[in-house]
């Protein structure tokens, strides 16, 4: 699975067959990632997709020195359960 940064810059997806399949977007205020959703499709729920899309994300975060604000629920919910993304949260 090949997961690339959007175009707009502002957030990661999984593509297929030419169909944004996933997605993780956020909006840039400063040195902070305002995580404001994520999108998997049907047909790839449950299989981990979300959580390698929020890893992508956290590692975009680190290497830019940002931090990542919890707005949408599932980056919420990873934030509270998974000490692996203590370091970028804001």
């Amino acid at each position: 699975m090949k997961i690339t940064q959007m175009e707009s810059k502002d957030g990661f997806e999984y593509i297929q067959d030419g169909d944004s399949k996933a997605r993780i977007i956020w909006a840039q205020e400063g040195d902070t990632m305002v995580m404001n959703g994520t999108h998997v499709s049907e047909e790839l729920r449950g299989q981990g997709v979300a959580k390698k899309l929020l890893d992508e994300a956290a590692d975009y975060a680190r290497k830019n020195g940002y931090k990542m604000k919890a707005v949408c629920p599932y980056v919420a919910d990873s934030f509270e359960k998974n000490s692996e993304y203590n370091d970028v949260k804001a």
